[in-house]
């Protein structure tokens, strides 16, 4: 179920930057804000489409997949941290409390948990398949949350006056 969802909703993400992409090209460096908050989105639903193939594979003990989901775990930890980083740095949009919440430090428990599920699968994997669950779905959800949120300031923000320097198309 988790698998699914995560991957229709990345394909959804997709629909919608094409959308709205006359919408972004007006913006003053579009490429910010793409990369810290749009870019991000898709990285969660495929970061929770990964574990859940991850779990869905046959192996024969569970410290290969244990590997395998720290490692996604440590990835958007390190990743998370550079989306941190590069919104502090915006200067066309100023982050404000629930950007922080849902872009950097959600994103960021629901990664250190896969990778403490992943570190400790194959010791104890009933506990740490619930919390292993609970983070891949804190993913899905901050993602749906995320998505709302870029297409609601795009639709609703308007587009800045054209630049008197500038030619129009």
């Amino acid at each position: 179920m988790m698998g699914s969802s995560a991957a229709a909703l990345t394909g959804l993400m997709f629909v919608v930057i094409t959308l709205v992409t006359d919408a972004i090209r007006n913006r003053p460096k579009p490429e910010d804000g793409l990369s810290t908050f749009s870019t991000p989105t898709v990285y969660h639903f495929c970061a929770a489409l990964l574990v859940s193939g991850i779990l869905l594979a046959p192996w024969r003990s569970l410290w290969v997949p244990g590997f395998a989901i720290a490692l996604v775990g440590a990835v958007g930890s390190v990743y998370i941290g550079r989306i941190a980083v590069r919104t502090w740095g915006l200067t066309s949009y100023r982050a404000e409390i629930d950007d922080w919440i849902f872009y950097a430090v959600l994103p960021c428990i629901a990664y250190l948990a896969i990778l403490g599920s992943g570190l400790f699968l194959a010791h104890s994997s009933r506990i740490v398949l619930f919390a292993l669950a609970a983070a891949t779905f804190l993913l899905v959800f901050i993602g749906i949350r995320n998505a709302w949120d870029v297409v609601t300031y795009l639709a609703i923000r308007p587009n800045p006056e054209p630049d008197e320097n500038t030619t129009p198309q």
